[in-house]
């Protein structure tokens, strides 16, 4: 019985990396930090936003590398366009944080610095799952979220090809 065992449970022979696998084209890889807040305006015209920094080396991006300045208005942009054109299941935005915008709290509210780290920790993780997702990363909405300067809420969804 031992002896069948043994059989069964022998090491596979790993292949030795060679120096031309180790320094070879890396495998794909799709980085999105949402970094450096900043908070604009004042009273009612008071909003803050977040700069989406992407690297990749996946040939589906026409930009290797992007970084845009976006919203909270413009994760929710993006989260409708995905459920409405893509047949993905598209993961829930941070909170709207409602209670942070009543009047007289006797703090900052949704800019509290707290509250900002937290809502980027959460949009980070969002696109980070959004982008990461095969289909969505075919979705034209994904490349000028990720990639213009300004997004043309006036575009015709559909496919994004590939050069």
């Amino acid at each position: 019985m031992a002896e069948d065992l043994s059989a069964d449970t022998r090491r596979l022979n790993a292949k030795k990396q060679t120096l031309d696998d180790a320094y070879a084209a890396p495998a794909n890889f799709l980085e999105i930090d949402v970094c450096n807040p900043e908070t604009h305006g004042f009273g009612k015209k008071r909003y803050s936003d977040y700069e989406v920094r992407m690297r990749t080396n996946l040939p589906v991006f026409k930009l290797k590398e992007s970084s845009v300045r976006r919203r909270y208005s413009d994760f929710e942009w993006l989260r409708t366009e995905l459920e409405r054109d893509s047949k993905i299941v598209v993961p829930p935005l941070p909170g709207k944080a409602w209670k942070r915008q009543l009047p007289f709290r006797g703090d900052d509210g949704i800019f509290e610095e707290d509250f900002i780290e937290e809502r980027r920790q959460g949009l980070e993780a969002f696109i980070n799952r959004v982008a990461g997702h095969p289909l969505a990363q075919n979705e034209r909405c994904l490349h000028m979220f990720l990639q213009e300067p300004v997004i043309d809420k006036n575009y015709v969804p559909g496919k994004e090809i590939s050069n």
